[in-house]
């Protein structure tokens, strides 16, 4: 019977402290670079009609009106809107053009409604977790994972008083993947073991 004791005390001892959360890896914003399937939210004020959301085909092109297509590949935003301004100048005097990305990016891992999202690159990260539902109960949010080509960033937010960085700020591009881990040890993991403990210990009992 004490040597059960002692197992359990050695054991709950074992349990690793959390972690502490790591500072951001390569969170240096970087120029968007557009996929197909992204969106374009382009504005042009006064204009309704040349307005709205237009999406990249697989070719990397969208239908603009009047315009026709317009290829994005390997152009930055700016390059996109200066020619879409000088296009419209054709038909407006001096038009004021706008064209704002809207990236897919999947949220995996420990969300309730894990999957793909079509986010707006001003939204905080943990805007993007609570697209997806938020976190599980499981859900470790101090060590989010930010993957992409193979590589992963980890996200800490302790020193931003959680979710002061944005997409922006963190480099975050499209077809980039979230992750929210599972906690080392979690209280259902704890009362889970006590409980397999607790029958162990019977047995040891009736065993004797």
């Amino acid at each position: 019977m004490r040597k059960s004791f002692s197992f359990l005390i050695v054991l709950l001892a074992g349990i690793p402290a959390a972690a502490q959360t790591q500072n951001v890896v390569g969170a240096t914003p970087t120029a968007y670079t557009l996929r197909p399937g992204d969106i374009l939210q382009i504005t042009v004020w006064g204009q309704p009609t040349y307005s709205g959301q237009f999406k990249i085909d697989e070719t990397g092109r969208f239908q603009y009106p009047v315009l026709g297509e317009i290829d994005t590949s390997d152009k930055p935003l700016r390059q996109i809107r200066d020619e879409l301004r000088t296009g419209l100048a054709e038909i407006f005097n001096r038009p004021f053009v706008t064209v704002n990305p809207q990236f897919n990016i999947a949220v995996l891992g420990e969300v309730r409604s894990p999957g793909l999202f079509t986010v707006d690159p001003t939204l905080t990260v943990l805007d993007i977790v609570a697209m997806a539902g938020g976190p599980s109960a499981n859900g470790n949010m101090n060590k989010i994972r930010l993957m992409r080509a193979g590589q992963t960033m980890n996200l800490s937010f302790e020193a931003d008083r959680v979710g002061a960085r944005t997409l922006q700020d963190v480099g975050l591009q499209s077809g980039d993947q979230i992750m929210v881990p599972r906690r080392g040890f979690t209280g259902e993991d704890l009362r889970t073991l006590l409980s397999v403990i607790s029958v162990g210990l019977s047995v040891a009992i009736l065993l004797r």
